[in-house]
């Protein structure tokens, strides 16, 4: 039997898990991205309607597999970013995400990494058969280097843990 604490979730976190702005998918999106996995539940997908000619985000929606703080971040950024240029959008970071939901537990930074990981791989995305400007590095950020290091993370440890149950089957 194990026991389960409740995590100490800000009213913000709280309040867009429960009413999340900008859920669903976008048909009419040109640049899509996802980060995460569904290995371990949390996973999103941002979808960004870009106007091509100013490089401006006119419009952005998420869909979101995951807990509240994952529903939470992913609604956050999808606000934050809306009439941004791709360039400020870019700058955003999972840190700045956490301060404007009132913080997050340790254990949920991974959401805010996450989100701006598949903000950062959508405009990566929408760059790539265009002129890349000069302010998007050709190296993956820190902030992208961790979302790709969080996802590995969680393909490793379920492939140990279905590999741990498929011995306890065997032993039934």
């Amino acid at each position: 039997m194990s026991s389960r604490i409740p995590l100490p979730y800000s009213p913000k976190v709280l309040e867009l898990f429960r009413s999340p702005k900008n859920l669903g998918r976008m048909d009419d999106a040109n640049a899509i991205a996802a980060a995460g996995s569904l290995a371990c539940g949390d996973m999103i997908t941002i979808y960004l309607k870009i106007d091509e000619q100013a490089e401006r985000i006119i419009d952005a929606s998420f869909e979101s597999y995951g807990c509240a703080a994952n529903i939470a971040t992913a609604s956050l950024l999808t606000e934050i970013i809306k009439e941004k240029s791709l360039r400020e959008a870019w700058s955003i970071s999972w840190k700045q995400l956490s301060d404007e939901l009132g913080g997050l537990p340790p254990i949920k930074y991974h959401c805010g990494i996450l989100a701006v990981g598949a903000l950062r791989r959508a405009i990566r995305a929408y760059y790539k058969d265009r002129v890349k400007p000069d302010w998007l590095p050709e190296e993956l950020t820190p902030d992208e280097r961790h979302a790709l290091e969080e996802e590995e993370l969680v393909k490793i440890l379920s492939k140990r843990i279905s590999v741990g149950r498929s011995g306890q089957d065997k032993d039934q």
